[in-house]
């Protein structure tokens, strides 16, 4: 039995040594700006008697769908602050949005989960990627990184693959702000019990999933030129738009599956169960799904197992074997052929292919989230061997164990009903710099170091 350090380290030089085999990733569809704000407990009093304090406390108590004024706003904010909770709305009214601008930021991000693995990928591990991006502005283009990454343009009829910053013209900013408090936050009696963030998004492209005239004209040209895709960004839909994209997209897996393209879908939580079913409904088209426990229960809800997806949620650390029964499950209603479970602490796969650079992917994807933690930004590939010296998590042991017990699991792989399941333990860091974008730096490395490996 090889010690988890060794497995780490060996797996770590077998990434970097391979990773600059990987073709071209598409990523599809979600890219925004992050203004992020840390709030000041006094501007933020100020704030809420200047709007109406009695109106503003009626929303810390219950969130609106949608902000349409500044007490919501406000009122929203609190709600976050005051359960230690993130949340996420959408702002509708106009007044409100300039209200947001003119508070201001103290940093700007790029954002969406597709902008946040190409910089990852192309900017740090220089794989190649073509990024679908809503609405390039100049703000936008600037918040890519150096390296390979590019956008498709049609000049004179012809389809191009320039560098985001080369992109001539000016579009519309999609702003996210991101109000940040840290653990013990106080306003009026109010105090936080962890650090959090709440998210007002004043962008009208991404919660529709609006798709670019090239991507929906010049799509097979496009695909053409990867060899692996990524798609994100479905969890805003509702009921009422998600119609016309997941026409577009079901296109667009077609033609990616005819020409043998390996696909991800990054879920994240999505609110509205009619999108939850329709993507439920598509994901024999993919070849992998990334999830987490609340996401993977939210999914065992729809197909109608209400009590796995009650287990998923009870336990602290999440039991692993309710989660391989759960992903189990998936595997045999859908056909995907990987699954990807991340938590805090550790991560399964469930593939229906056999192979150790499964879960070597899974550690070097570890490796990556535990430096991005540490460091708040990774660099280049070789500052993710700057996390080697973070411990591996303790409280993963039992849940080894559970996996040993029950399915004879060594070196972190076993056999169940035909699959193989691979486990690893999560180094974790202590005090985290910065916590936006961990788990698309998880997936996205998962994914495409196993492709680096095979």
């Amino acid at each position: 039995m090889m010690t988890w350090d060794a497995l780490y380290s060996s797996a770590f030089e077998a990434v970097r040594s391979r990773i600059g085999r990987v073709g071209r990733v598409l990523l599809a569809y979600n890219t925004n700006i992050d203004a992020i704000k840390y709030l000041d407990g006094r501007d933020l009093e100020g704030r809420i008697e200047k709007a109406g304090k009695d109106e503003v406390l009626r929303y810390a108590d219950g969130l609106p769908e949608r902000i349409e004024n500044v007490p919501q706003l406000l009122g929203s904010i609190l709600w976050s602050i005051k359960r230690g909770k993130a949340a996420e709305l959408f702002v509708e009214s106009c007044s409100t949005r300039f209200y947001m601008k003119r508070w201001g930021w103290d940093e700007l991000r790029m954002g969406g989960q597709v902008g946040i693995m190409a910089n990852l990928l192309g900017g740090v591990y220089g794989v190649p990627v073509i990024a679908h991006v809503p609405q390039l502005s100049k703000l936008q283009a600037d918040l890519f990184k150096d390296g390979p990454i590019y956008v498709p343009k049609v000049e004179n009829g012809s389809l191009k693959l320039v560098q985001p910053r080369n992109f001539a013209g000016d579009e519309e900013n999609c702003f996210h702000y991101i109000y940040e408090f840290p653990r013990g936050f106080g306003v009026f009696d109010f105090e936080a019990p962890r650090e959090n963030r709440f998210i007002g998004s004043a962008d009208d492209y991404n919660p529709n999933v609006y798709i670019r005239p090239e991507f929906r004209e010049r799509f097979g040209e496009i695909a053409s030129e990867a060899e692996l895709a990524v798609i994100s960004g479905l969890q805003a839909l509702t009921k009422e738009n998600y119609r016309q994209p997941f026409e577009i997209i079901e296109e667009h897996l077609k033609v990616l599956n005819e020409k043998g393209i390996p696909v991800h879908l990054e879920f994240a939580f999505t609110p509205d169960e009619t999108v939850r079913k329709a993507i439920l409904g598509l994901l024999g088209k993919f070849w992998s799904v990334g999830l987490n426990e609340v996401e993977l229960a939210s999914i065992m809800e729809v197909m109608g197992e209400k009590s796995l997806a009650e287990k998923l949620l009870s336990h602290d650390p999440v039991d692993p074997i309710a989660v391989t029964e759960a992903m189990l499950k998936l595997a045999e209603k859908t056909g995907v052929k990987r699954i990807h479970f991340h938590t805090y602490g550790y991560y399964l796969a469930l593939t229906d292919y056999k192979g150790d650079f499964v879960r070597d992917a899974l550690l070097f994807a570890a490796l990556a989230a535990a430096a991005k933690a540490k460091l708040g930004d990774v660099r280049s590939i070789d500052d993710v061997i700057k996390a080697m010296d973070v411990p591996v998590n303790e409280k993963a042991k039992p849940v080894e164990e559970a996996l040993v017990r029950e399915y004879g699991m060594r070196d972190g792989i076993a056999e169940v009903n035909g699959y193989q399941l691979a486990f690893i333990p999560t180094k974790i860091v202590a005090k985290p710099k910065s916590t936006v974008g961990i788990g698309d730096t998880i997936s996205s490395s998962a994914f495409v170091g196993e492709f680096a490996l095979r």
